[in-house]
């Protein structure tokens, strides 16, 4: 059975509802899924999953949260090396260069990212939610 991490941060809720959409498609291809606040997830953690998928909305100038997020993924690219991830997040303005940026720094860490990733204007719409649970399916080997 695979073991996928999900690993968010959000301040308004809309990361962490795509959160748990990414944890049930990965939960309806029958694996075992942990969700888990970036607060509570480090790089020594890596190791304990198949995949992971990492969730963060566009903060400031479309940049990762700052002061949870940002640490602790920075923490954890030294470890992305052949690694199954997937990348989810919400933003409120711009077009969403911090995802463009957060995917290239995942692919230069050596990162296989199982799918494009999924990025929602504010709430996540049924659609939006949908892929996220495609995204999670996508994760499980």
């Amino acid at each position: 059975m695979s073991k996928i991490a999900v690993v968010y941060w959000s301040g308004t809720g809309n990361t962490e509802a795509m959160a748990g959409a990414v944890a049930e498609g990965a939960k309806g291809k029958g694996a075992e899924v942990t969700l888990l606040t970036s607060a509570e997830f480090d790089a020594s953690m890596m190791d304990q999953y198949d995949a992971v998928a990492f969730g963060c909305p566009a903060m400031g100038a479309e940049v990762l949260e700052e002061s949870e997020f940002d640490p602790m993924f920075e923490s954890c690219k030294s470890v992305l090396g052949g690694k199954k991830i997937g990348l989810f997040g919400s933003y409120g303005w711009g077009d969403g260069q911090w995802m463009r940026d957060w995917q290239d720094a995942c692919l230069e860490a050596g990162a296989d990212l199982a799918v494009d990733p999924v990025i929602c204007n504010e709430a996540p719409d049924d659609a939006a939610l949908e892929e996220c649970k495609a995204l999670g399916a996508s994760l499980v080997s």
